[in-house]
C-alpha cells in the first residue's frame, strides 16, 4: 500500500512493519483529521492512543471519549463490508460480559485521497455482531491466539456515514 511516514495533528507514524498495520494507522490518522468528537462535538480534539492500547484507538483530549478504529481497503466507498477483522477475542469477550462496548469508526480506503468514514455508536452494537474466529494452530507464530470478526450485516441499518 505504501502509506509510510504520514504525519498529522494527532500523531504521525513511520516505519510500520506490515501493510495491515500501516492501513490501521492511516485509518486512525484519517479519523483524527476528519472527525469531531461524537460526545462533546468539538473539532480537533481526537488524538491517537499508543499502539496496542486495548479496545480503543482514539481519545478525546477534552472529554475523555474513547473510540475503536477499523480500517479496510475498498473499491466501493458507499458500502460497508459484511465482515471486518477485529482484534483479540478474549479481551472483547471479557468487556462484553462486563457490559462495555466501544464506539466504532470504520474507515474504508480506496486511495490516499479517497476514503469514507462510518460510525457505529456503542449503544447500537449487539453481542451477535462479534463473531469469534478459530484459534491459531500450534504451528502458528502466535499459537492459540484467537481473534474475532465484526459481523456488520447484523448492524448495517445502524451505521452512519460521517465522511
Amino acid at each position: 500500500m505504501g502509506w509510510r511516514s504520514i504525519s498529522s495533528r494527532g500523531g504521525g507514524y513511520s516505519n510500520v512493519s506490515t501493510n495491515k498495520q500501516e492501513l490501521g494507522k492511516l485509518g486512525e490518522v484519517l479519523v483524527v483529521q476528519n472527525c469531531s468528537c461524537p460526545r462533546c462535538k468539538r473539532d480537533n480534539v481526537l488524538q491517537r492512543l499508543p499502539q496496542n492500547f486495548r479496545c480503543a484507538d482514539v481519545i478525546c483530549d477534552f472529554c475523555g471519549y474513547l473510540g475503536q478504529v477499523k480500517a479496510s481497503t475498498s473499491i466501493n466507498l458507499d458500502l460497508v463490508p459484511k465482515r471486518i477483522p477485529g482484534a483479540a477475542w478474549g479481551v472483547q469477550r471479557d468487556r462484553m460480559k462486563a457490559g462495555f462496548f466501544f464506539p466504532l469508526f470504520i474507515v474504508l480506503v480506496k486511495s490516499k485521497t479517497e476514503f469514507a468514514i462510518y460510525y457505529l455508536s456503542a449503544d447500537l452494537q449487539t453481542k451477535k455482531m462479534f463473531v469469534p474466529r478459530k484459534k491459531l494452530s500450534d504451528q502458528a507464530q502466535r499459537a492459540g491466539w484467537q481473534g474475532f470478526m465484526y459481523d456488520m450485516d447484523s448492524v448495517a441499518d445502524r451505521v452512519i456515514r460521517l465522511v
